[in-house]
């Protein structure tokens, strides 16, 4: 089987890029070394803030260093491209643009799994960094396949900040992880919750939730698999 090579466009932050990694290595079905996938890693903390660019406004543009960096991976020999950043996915179709080879949509793909729930859920509660309800990177696309978001209210969404920096910092407490459960117990009429930050992916599932909870880095670690290991 001809596998594929698998470019990752990483740093946001370095912790998440590392989680997505080793997902994809427990998700890959291997005997020995020679089994795994080659992953061509560009762990680039110095991409501007998309946090200061889109929500606090005023921050460096990220796109052209996210550019760079998918052109350097391409020029490297990756026949795809993922990137384990939900929020960074605003600027997904115009990286594109720029270079030749396809990119797994993360937010596409979570959204089909999602959908693929029985029974299929009409209200998702996002636990998710501001900037994503802000640019709406899942609200409308989640409308088109008839589900809703539920995001938490202003006073939860600066929680919500709080553990994502914290995350970042290296500095999370449990007070963080009590935050991050009560948030998620806010959205009371969800009838799911998809993670969509991967900072909030290395915490992992929110505390007493007994509704079904998908997680987009997992999503895409799975797809990333299925894709380096297909021979079309």
């Amino acid at each position: 089987m001809a596998e594929k090579i698998v470019g990752v466009i990483g740093g946001m932050g370095p912790e998440a890029t590392v989680e997505f990694l080793r997902r994809v290595v427990a998700a890959t079905p291997a005997k020995d070394d020679a089994d795994h996938i080659h992953i061509l890693v560009d762990n680039n903390p110095k991409i501007p803030s998309r946090i200061a660019a889109l929500i606090e406004g005023g921050g460096e543009d990220p796109l052209p260093v996210l550019i760079a960096m998918a052109k350097g991976l391409q020029k490297q020999g990756a026949d795809f491209l993922v990137i384990p950043c939900n929020t960074a996915h605003y600027y997904l179709q115009r990286i594109a643009q720029a270079v030749s080879i396809p990119f797994l949509d993360m937010i596409a793909l979570s959204i089909a799994q999602l959908g693929a729930l029985s029974p299929k859920p009409a209200k998702i509660g996002m636990l998710a960094s501001p900037a994503v309800q802000k640019v709406g990177l899942y609200a409308a696309r989640l409308k088109e396949a008839g589900l809703a978001a539920l995001f938490p209210d202003d006073a939860g969404e600066a929680k919500m900040l709080d553990i994502i920096r914290a995350v970042k910092a290296g500095a999370l407490t449990e007070q963080h992880r009590r935050d991050y459960t009560e948030v998620a117990r806010s959205l009371e009429h969800a009838d799911a919750f998809l993670i969509a930050c991967t900072e909030l992916s290395v915490i992992g599932a929110p505390e007493r939730t007994d509704h079904p909870v998908i997680d987009a880095l997992g999503v895409l670690a799975t797809a990333t698999v299925a894709k380096a290991r297909s021979i079309s």
